[in-house]
């Protein structure tokens, strides 16, 4: 059993339980099997059943009380496995928002989805099946074994030797199957990426015609995938095989013994009888750990994999009270001497930031690609901790702006805005849950969702994402600007927003996005630079360096990164 077992909340409970019923169980087995072999020998000395009837009752007894206990011992299992599982995900989700959308990124979204929905039910699978027989390896062949040992010490001990042996085949087979199912896991994860990549770019692929090739390659990892888990089958498979083979000959050992004994006269029928149907019984609980073992490899696996996650050192929330960094016209933001770094190794991701901003200012952050403009917004947006560097705020300083006062003030519209599988208004009110119908339909009209509208039949009711009725990117963004609009929080934070849309349906977003801005702090990170007319600052990053800063029109005039920028894009259009 794995030792984290026991930092699950409950488990010492579960277990204690599991053990007690375990000792009942163990113990209407050897009554099962002592009241059996009697009956039988009595029955083969000629007595007639109703003569020994009083001793078939006390077998049904002993047969009917292993069974219920078992049943209840599989209830409580399965109660605490569930509560887990529950548990589990609820602190992977919690996780996930604390560490926010630059680890979902680096992680990849699919292993993350897979994680949180099916890595759960095969933790519980994991833990219903585990404790129970576990605990019953551990406690039923001992007390078999004793009770053998005063009935007939030769069988009691042919018993005890083969138990190593059978126990050493499980450990080494148990570590071939581990190691399979570590591939099939990675296996699995990079078939997840592979597919939910391909079905967010399949129009894309489709456009450059690309499609085929990328099918090829999900066959490929398909293909991985299958010979993986085949390999594992084989392994669980040739487990159970030798498993069944070691338990058959030792019980073979025990029979053959016995029967020996019976010709020459040295053991009686009925004490012969009770160790042969308890020799069975001694290993079964030793087969069944080997034969679950491989059902729960893949909860083991989801297990660590929620373990490492929840292991990330969390970005730390800074109490402030809420009111003292409330934002307004007359708020300044300052950042000194900002550095992070992604990979300790690697090269810093921004370098020496520093900026001051003042109340609802329009501040626009451009650079090539890899400059560092999204990492500087999850900064902005306390998504990332920086490894150097402070923020001021009115007159408090801070280390980070995973801050609750601060992001809860924050409207976050990234590039591909999460649509969840409600309806139109449920999506709308992420931001205001008790936002009542009217304000739902100003802010759809707002951001110019009417005509989509009026194409569903059931209008704001009309359920959208995965499982509803699936809808454009661009229309995508109008819902995310609806929440904003609804939200109506005095910071907006914007990650490429419009990357992926085609050029008609940005400039459409652009009227509505306009009037978003009014009376907001907005951080807009681009590299479509038509947005910096609307700026009153722009910010260039390269190499996550700011190079230059300053209005379009100084920018423009002082002719240095900003201006090279604008003319690439000018000659790419020409």
């Amino acid at each position: 059993m794995r030792n984290n077992l026991l930092a699950y909340k409950g488990i010492k409970l579960t277990l204690g339980i599991v053990i007690i019923l375990t000792l009942l169980e163990a113990t209407a087995i050897i009554f099962q099997a002592k009241w059996l072999g009697e009956w039988l020998y009595r029955l083969f000395n000629g007595q007639l059943v109703s003569q020994t009837w009083e001793i078939g009752i006390l077998f049904l007894v002993a047969f009917l009380t292993r069974y219920l206990v078992v049943m209840i011992k599989e209830k409580v299992t399965y109660q605490f496995a569930e509560k887990t599982r529950v548990a589990k995900r609820k602190q992977l989700m919690a996780k996930l928002f604390e560490l926010g959308p630059s680890y979902t990124n680096k992680e990849g979204t699919a292993k993350l989805v897979n994680l949180a929905m099916e890595g759960g039910t095969q933790l519980r699978t994991y833990l219903e099946l585990i404790i129970p027989k576990m605990v019953a390896a551990c406690l039923i062949p001992p007390m078999i074994l004793i009770f053998v040992f005063f009935q007939d010490k030769i069988s009691s001990v042919i018993l005890f030797l083969t138990v190593p042996i059978t126990i050493a085949f499980m450990i080494l087979l148990g570590l071939a199957a581990n190691k399979k199912m570590e591939r099939q896991w990675q296996s699995y994860h990079l078939l997840s990426n592979h597919f939910v990549d391909s079905l967010r770019g399949l129009e894309t692929l489709k456009y450059l015609g690309r499609s085929k090739e990328h099918g090829y390659t999900i066959d490929k990892v398909s293909n991985e995938y299958r010979k993986t888990t085949l390999g594992t089958l084989r392994i669980a498979f040739l487990s159970s095989f030798a498993l069944d083979f070691f338990t058959m000959l030792s019980v073979a050992s025990v029979a053959v013994g016995l029967g020996l004994r019976l010709i020459d006269g040295n053991i009686l029928l009925d004490v012969a009888l009770i160790v042969l149907i308890l020799a069975p019984e001694f290993f079964l609980p030793i087969k069944e750990v080997g034969a679950d073992y491989h059902a729960t490899l893949n909860g083991q696996e989801a297990a660590k994999a929620m373990e490492a996650i929840l292991a990330e050192p969390s970005p730390v929330k800074i109490p402030v009270a809420k009111g003292s960094i409330t934002w307004s016209s007359d708020s300044t933001l300052k950042l000194s001497s900002v550095n992070y770094c992604h990979d300790k190794d690697s090269f810093n991701a921004l370098t020496n930031v520093s900026f001051q901003v003042k109340g609802f200012e329009k501040i626009g952050i451009v650079g090539a690609s890899g400059a560092g403009k999204s990492t500087l917004i999850d900064i902005l947006g306390g998504f990332l901790t920086p490894d150097q560097g402070t923020f001021r705020i009115h007159n408090q300083i801070l280390n980070s702006l995973n801050v609750d006062a601060w992001q809860n003030q924050i409207t976050y519209i990234p590039q591909r805005p999460y649509i969840f599988n409600r309806s139109i208004a449920d999506n709308i009110r992420f931001y205001q849950p008790e936002a009542s119908d009217e304000e739902v339909k100003t802010a759809a009209k707002a951001a110019g969702l009417e005509e989509l509208l009026h194409l569903f039949p059931l209008g704001l009711n009309q359920e959208i994402g995965n499982g509803g009725r699936s809808i454009s990117g661009g229309q995508e963004q109008r819902v995310a600007l609806a929440r904003a609009f609804l939200g109506n929080r005095p910071i907006l934070l914007l990650d490429e927003p419009t990357a992926h849309l085609d050029i008609e349906t940005e400039y459409e977003l652009k009227k509505t996005m306009s009037k978003l801005f009014t009376g907001k702090l907005v951080f807009f990170a681009t590299h479509r630079l038509h947005w910096m007319e609307q700026m009153d600052q722009i910010i260039v990053l390269k190499d996550g360096v700011i190079v230059e800063a300053g209005t379009p029109q100084q920018l423009m005039v002082h002719k240095g990164e900003y201006y090279a920028l604008v003319r690439s894009q000018l000659e790419g259009v020409q």
